[in-house]
């Protein structure tokens, strides 16, 4: 019997219906062209419609099936229109990857004001919730998904400056294993990816400064930052069935940096 094309089959993602969020740039977009190139028909959102209007537009230019929903991740109204918006486009909904993200705080945790402290909890926890909770019973008419939720290193070993964007990854991380528990019975997977430093507009406070670019580049093993690429790639496998078995996995993404 030939085993010919028998894992290959396992990525395709075809007829999958696929939303993420903050996908306007940086790692959202790799993410959301990662998965429309293997077949997804993916909801590309942000705050900003005319930003994923642009991606949208892009990928459909490249013969990508791709469709541009606006959604501020602390509006509930939004969340919800988010999802009603998508199966009334694409008749239903397979794949949720939760990326968008707010860190209005830089420096001693002291220091954070109240209002940054809100913002980065409605985003990068609140959110995520709303969105999973909304999206489950479709996940679960359509026999399973796959979930998402774009973490990070600090929220394993918080990182300085950052203190209260670390505190919302490490909840991040903890809901991830939540819902895998709670939602692995209907078949709906849940995970997290733990990006390290990655060469994003979002991270160009960490990147762009030399000292602090040094001082990574010191832990990292690969002596290099990442890719947004990159985290595509593994954001593929865990929208795929090739991670059919994989579910309450926190993925570290870091080129080794949290290994020393």
């Amino acid at each position: 019997m030939s085993t010919q094309n028998r894992i290959q089959p396992l990525f395709e993602l075809t007829d999958k219906v696929a939303v993420i969020t903050g996908a306007s740039r940086g790692i959202g977009e790799a993410m959301a062209r990662g998965l429309a190139e293997f077949g997804a028909k993916v909801v590309v959102s942000s705050r900003d419609q005319e930003a994923v209007d642009a991606v949208a537009e892009s990928f459909n230019a490249d013969k990508l099936q791709a469709t541009a929903i606006a959604a501020n991740m602390d509006n509930i109204d939004d969340i919800h229109a988010l999802v009603d918006k998508t199966v009334a486009t694409y008749g239903g909904l397979d794949i949720v990857i939760n990326n968008a993200a707010a860190n209005p705080a830089f420096g001693a945790i002291q220091k954070t004001e109240q209002r940054a402290f809100d913002k980065i909890i409605e985003v990068n926890l609140k959110g995520p919730l709303e969105l999973c909770n909304k999206a489950y019973p479709i996940l679960k008419q359509r026999g399973g998904g796959s979930i998402i939720h774009i973490s990070s290193v600090s929220g394993l070993t918080p990182e300085a400056n950052i203190g209260m964007y670390s505190v919302s990854k490490a909840a991040l991380n903890n809901l991830t294993q939540v819902m895998a528990q709670d939602w692995g019975a209907d078949n709906i997977r849940v995970n997290a990816i733990c990006p390290g430093l990655i060469e994003t507009k979002f991270s160009k406070a960490l990147w762009s400064d030399q000292a602090i670019l040094e001082r990574f580049l010191k832990r990292i093993p690969l002596k290099r930052i990442g890719t947004a690429d990159e985290v595509a790639g593994l954001a593929v496998y865990l929208a795929s069935d090739a991670a059919a078995y994989c579910t309450g996995g926190v993925y570290v993404l870091d080129g080794g940096y949290s290994a020393n």
